[in-house]
C-alpha cells in the first residue's frame, strides 16, 4: 500500500475513538493520505468544534514533514532551525497529536491528527490510531 485508503482510515479512527473513550475524552480525529488529502474524519459527540481544524492541520503537518507534529514543535522553538515554520503551508500545528502512518516497509503513507484534549491525550489517541495499522 502506497497511501492510506478509506478502509484503513476507518480502522485507524475506530482505534483512536476507543482510546479516547478509555481515557474519557472527546476528540476530533482526521486521517490524511500520502498526498496530505483528508480521507476520513470524525468528531466525537461533544468534541470541541475548533479542534476539527486543528486535527486536520496536525495530520497535514505530520505528513508534510514525515515526522510527528510534536517533533516539529521541538524544532520550531525560538533559536531552533524551524522557528516560525507554523506560518508556512497555510498554517501548521507544531504540538503533539499528529502521527505519521507507515506501511510494513516503513514507507510513509499518510498521517493521523487528533485534537480535543491535552496534547498528551491527543498524542496518545493518535498513536493508538496509528498502531491499528
Amino acid at each position: 500500500m502506497n497511501t492510506v485508503n478509506l478502509k484503513t482510515a476507518e480502522k485507524i479512527i475506530q482505534a483512536a475513538k476507543e482510546k479516547a473513550k478509555e481515557i474519557d475524552t472527546k476528540m476530533n480525529i482526521c486521517v490524511v493520505d500520502a498526498g496530505a488529502n483528508q480521507v476520513a474524519f470524525v468528531r466525537m459527540d461533544g468534541a470541541w468544534l475548533g479542534s476539527a481544524d486543528i486535527a486536520l492541520k496536525k495530520a497535514k503537518t505530520a505528513r508534510y514533514f514525515d515526522m510527528n507534529s510534536g517533533e516539529i514543535g521541538k524544532l520550531s522553538q525560538p533559536g531552533k532551525p524551524l522557528f516560525n515554520i507554523e506560518h508556512s503551508n497555510g498554517g501548521l500545528i507544531t504540538f503533539p497529536g499528529g502521527v505519521v502512518l507507515k506501511n510494513k516497509d516503513g514507507e510513509v503513507i499518510g498521517a493521523v491528527g487528533v485534537s480535543g484534549s491535552t496534547v498528551e491525550n491527543d498524542h496518545a489517541v493518535a498513536t493508538a490510531g496509528a498502531k491499528a495499522m
